[in-house]
């Protein structure tokens, strides 16, 4: 499909502009994989506590689920 829009479309302009937003758009992607990496670590403690609280529920539903699959 990419190749039939190339097709159409004259090689000056329209090719530089898809080629400068497919650079910022990967500019774009590596701050925010650093950006959540960064964050990541500096909440790391926070995040536990997160991790630790959910563990319950998330065993309460599962074994519901379990249940209920069971009964069927």
């Amino acid at each position: 499909m990419a190749e039939l829009e190339n097709e159409k479309k004259p090689e000056g302009e329209k090719k530089t502009e898809s080629d400068s937003k497919a650079v910022v758009k990967g500019i774009v992607g590596i701050l925010l994989v650093v950006l959540g990496v960064v964050l990541w670590i500096y909440w790391l403690k926070d995040f536990l506590s997160v991790l630790k609280g959910c563990i319950g529920p998330f065993l309460v539903l599962a074994g519901t689920i379990t249940i209920a699959i069971a009964r069927e």
